[in-house]
């Protein structure tokens, strides 16, 4: 599965507040996105800092954080073929107002703030974001990885990995053994 094909998704507190989030679920998979990972998590307040890193320096970044922490989410990771760009045109234009008829933000989306979803912008981000809300999708942890885990090495045809410092990894299982 190549990364550009993944993007990260979130059902926002408004929808999942507003019982939307099966609606909104039915419309991705209809949509040909295929949902490798979803979860309903409320956010802490810290990794919603986290998140918006980017706009801590904007006046509205406190009303961010208070907004996406005041209730359940759904996170979720997407996979399809250009997967940034095509959950962009599904969720619509940021304002709901100006969303485009059939999209998400169109439909559920009640004003800019309010808009239902959110969506990476970049293929960077996505790989940031989905890193940062699931770390177990790339086979690490955020907290452990430094960039330095040339040990391990893919083993099979699964594209399992297994080093040899793990309980369960047998020498004739892994290839570095």
């Amino acid at each position: 599965m190549e990364l550009t094909n993944l993007t990260f998704a979130m059902i926002k507190p408004d929808a999942v507040s507003a019982n939307n989030s099966g609606k909104i679920i039915d419309m991705i998979e209809h949509n040909g996105f295929e949902i490798v990972r979803l979860q309903k998590v409320i956010i802490a307040e810290e990794l919603a800092e986290e998140f918006y890193a980017v706009h801590k320096e904007r006046p509205f970044f406190k009303e961010l954080v208070e907004f996406i922490t005041s209730g359940p989410v759904v996170i979720m990771a997407l996979h399809k073929q250009d997967a940034v760009n095509n959950w962009r045109e599904l969720i619509g234009a940021t304002n709901p107002a100006q969303a485009a008829h059939g999209t998400i933000r169109h439909a559920f989306g009640t004003d800019i703030g309010k808009n239902a979803v959110h969506g990476s912008d970049s293929s960077e981000n996505a790989l940031s974001e989905l890193q940062l809300f699931f770390p177990d999708l790339f086979g690490y942890s955020r907290e452990d990885f430094d960039g330095e885990n040339e040990d391990d090495e893919c083993c099979d045809d699964e594209d399992e990995c297994c080093d040899n410092e793990k309980e369960n990894c047998d020498e004739d299982e892994c290839c570095n053994g």
